[in-house]
């Protein structure tokens, strides 16, 4: 029977050699480099033919979705910080936080006792022990511990403000400290200490702590050696080194700004929708004191947010960006109920609220929330979309008219984007802009996805395009070629489609929800995708000319391009930037000849850029960030004509610099 074991297992290996084997194959096949093509591309550069691309055309779409915000964007260090995540019946669980000490000396559970309405839980702390021979403390303490998101990021020299409410029964010694995981190392610590009265009613204190060493796995601990009985809520740990000073995590937040985008989508699609209404994305309980929002469960995507990263937050960080925001509303409808348009009207004035929290004077009922907050005056905004790819719901297009109506009443500027797609807008039916969602394993076959499109409005937002499947894997050089190429389509056909971003924005490596995305993160690392790097030949074309462009090759159907003209954001010289996808194993010689140009090609201060790597499914990772990233040269005797080289599976980029003045822009 062993014998027979042994050989049914050899033979299994060797049938399972014979698989990987044959993928090798397969893959090798398809991504081995061919021989070299020769191509034309001719670009009319002429004023008389160019069109202007939409302002806002590139944007970004940002979803709580794999700890993007909470633990991530949303620079709050503490988690489950108001110890709500356990739910409303206490005792609860108060996971991430852990207990310093054992249960003969310290006794930790939550209670409803919290001075905070819509927070009710508190953490109680019950210590035995004392600093008395007969029941000593153990050295250092007894007490709760936080390890934050996957590890806290304390940095040498930087300053982090510590925020808490606190009651106690008895007199008070309390250390608070940043240490490392294990809490032998102490990065940095204050010391809270009252009489018995000091503490009988809850008080906040607020206290900053400048960290003496590096640790990127630390966590923040609270502990005493006197015993009594203290009640801890809504624990704040903020670096005060933040995108703007508002809240926002700096390198993150400067991955958003470098790609210079045009609009902000928030705060998601599933994650506005819920599983269930009550987990739902609630504007009005997202803002406010933040000690006051009471949190929710994101049961989209499995994990607790304390809404610290909420509806003001989003405006704001759309502001600091230069980005028009996009509000996804929740329009009564969850992945699992629907509200009927007979009980709608109530979630209809929730939404006209948020639109006057976010635009009204601040003596408007809700601009003076917002006024509150540190800014009178009203945000700019001026697109709010209906639900999240709803149109097949029983009840939506019966509740959308009841909030298109509401919204145009109030605010007839504010344009309305509908989740259903364009055959169904009509005067009866209308929309400023209507939204499409596109993933696909073969994203480059979707280059024409608009060619055929009615050119009368309303015109569309791609507002979620992403390239599947085993190509994709967690963000290869292929599929962002394949996106590349999808975006160079949207150029081509702006004058029917508005808007577009890419979903999901960032993950959090720790928990990894969806896969590819544009920024991988931990606690203390990032990096940009080969998409996030695509991104950057589009950051500019918003806005700018477009200009036709024609291929001709013959039997190789992998190369996609367009042609722009734009302004440096620097020196504000004029540049024609022609884009080239090659989505094939093949180099190609191309032939590249510009006609109609008001004005002539400098003979220097042109460039090339370009994205590739020895294997289209390469990918970028924390050990190598930069993998696969664009590498510019200088691009020599720049000209109308001249003959470049185009590498297999490449992005490129050539920017020709044009002589001043004379270029006028349309």
């Amino acid at each position: 029977m062993g014998v027979q074991r042994q050989i049914a297992r050899a033979a299994s290996l060797l049938h399972a050699l014979a698989v990987v084997c044959a993928l090798c194959w397969a893959l090798s096949a398809r991504f081995v480099q061919g021989q070299s093509q020769t191509g034309q591309l001719t670009v009319d550069a002429s004023l008389q033919n160019a069109r202007k691309i939409p302002d806002k055309m590139f944007g970004i779409f940002f979803e709580e979705i794999n700890h993007a915000g909470a633990g991530g964007l949303w620079a709050e260090l503490v988690s489950n910080r108001g110890f709500e995540a356990g739910g409303p019946n206490t005792p609860s669980n108060i996971d991430p936080w852990l207990i310093i000490g054992d249960e003969s000396s310290i006794i930790v559970g939550t209670d409803r006792t919290s001075c905070f309405a819509h927070n009710p839980i508190a953490l109680r702390m019950e210590v035995l022990c004392d600093s008395k021979r007969t029941n000593a403390c153990p050295s250092g303490g007894v007490g709760v511990y936080n390890p934050g998101y996957w590890g806290m990021n304390i940095e040498k020299g930087k300053v982090y403000k510590v925020s808490m409410h606190i009651r106690s029964s008895d007199a008070v010694s309390l250390t608070v400290s940043l240490t490392s995981s294990d809490g032998r190392q102490k990065l940095a610590a204050h010391t809270i200490t009252g009489s018995k009265k000091s503490f009988a009613k809850w008080t906040k204190i607020e206290f900053s702590l400048k960290s003496r060493q590096n640790n990127t796995n630390s966590r923040l601990q609270f502990t005493t050696s006197k015993s009594g009985v203290i009640w801890l809520d809504q624990v704040s740990v903020m670096p005060l080194d933040t995108y703007m000073g508002h809240g926002f995590r700096k390198d993150l937040s400067l991955m958003l700004a470098n790609l210079k985008p045009q609009f902000l989508k928030f705060p998601g699609g599933n994650y506005a929708m819920g599983n269930h209404l009550r987990n739902a994305f609630r504007w009005s309980e997202t803002v406010g004191p933040w000690e006051e929002r009471p949190g929710h469960f994101n049961d989209a995507w499995g994990y607790w947010t304390d809404d610290g990263l909420g509806f003001f937050e989003f405006l704001q960080l759309a502001e600091d960006l230069g980005a028009s925001p996009v509000w996804v509303v929740n329009d009564g409808a969850s992945l699992n109920e629907e509200v009927s348009t007979a009980t709608i009207a109530s979630l209809v004035k929730d939404v006209v609220d948020g639109i006057e929290f976010a635009r009204g004077g601040p003596k408007t009922p809700w601009g003076s929330v917002r006024a509150a907050m540190g800014h009178p005056e009203p945000f700019k905004l001026d697109y709010v979309s209906i639900g999240n790819q709803e149109c097949w719901m029983l009840y939506y297009r019966g509740n959308y008219q009841k909030f298109y109506s509401a919204i145009k009443a109030a605010y007839p500027e504010v344009n309305i984007i509908s989740s259903c797609d364009r055959s169904t807008i009509s005067p009866s039916n209308p929309a400023d802009l209507y939204d499409v969602y596109t993933s696909s394993s073969n994203m480059f076959s979707r280059t024409s996805m608009f060619d055929n499109t009615p050119r009368s409005a309303p015109k569309a937002i791609v507002s979620e395009y992403a390239v599947t499947g085993n190509d994709a894997g967690k963000g290869t050089l292929v599929a962002a070629l394949a996106e590349a190429a999808f975006l160079i389509g949207l150029e081509r056909n702006s004058d029917v489609v508005e808007m577009a971003s890419c979903a999901p924005l960032f993950v959090n490596d720790n928990d990894r929800r969806w896969s590819p995305d544009a920024i991988v993160f931990n606690s203390w690392q990032h990096y940009g995708c080969p998409n996030y790097w695509m991104l950057h030949f589009f950051k500019d074309s918003s806005g700018a000319a477009l200009h036709p462009t024609t291929i001709q090759i013959s039997d190789y159907d992998q190369l996609v391009a367009s042609a722009i003209t734009l302004q440096n954001a620097t020196d504000r010289s004029p540049y024609l930037r022609i884009k080239v996808v090659n989505f094939g194993n093949r180099a190609v010689d191309l032939n590249i000849s510009v006609v109609g140009l008001a004005n002539g090609i400098k003979m220097s201060g042109s460039k090339q850029t370009v994205l590739t790597s020895s294997n289209p499914l390469d990918e970028n990772s924390f050990e190598q960030p930069e993998k696969v990233a664009p590498v510019s040269s200088p691009l020599a005797n720049a000209k109308p004509q001249m003959g470049l080289s185009l590498r297999p599976y490449s992005l490129t980029s050539f920017d020709l610099l044009l002589e001043a003045s004379k270029h006028a822009s349309i």
